[in-house]
């Protein structure tokens, strides 16, 4: 477990990731972070939601419509 210190950062508040969090994401300055709920807190994590199920939507439509993406590939 590691411990988080809320600062103030502007009109906000922030906090510092340490080295060990921030190498074990694979995150960098920049990157986003998801608060997602979990039982009993929140989960922070660099998996976005929305995106996963936008991808998995993609997925089913590129398989249903292989024959046409080549097609159009080919142009």
């Amino acid at each position: 477990m590691l411990a988080l210190k809320v600062g103030k950062q502007g009109n906000s508040l922030g906090v510092t990731l340490p080295k060990e969090a921030s190498a074990r994401l694979h995150v960098a300055a920049g990157d986003t972070l998801y608060f997602t709920e979990a039982p009993g807190g929140y989960r922070v994590t660099v998996y976005d939601p929305d995106f996963e199920q936008q991808m998995s939507v993609a997925t089913g439509i590129m398989k249903r419509r292989r024959n046409a993406l080549r097609e159009l590939a080919k142009r």
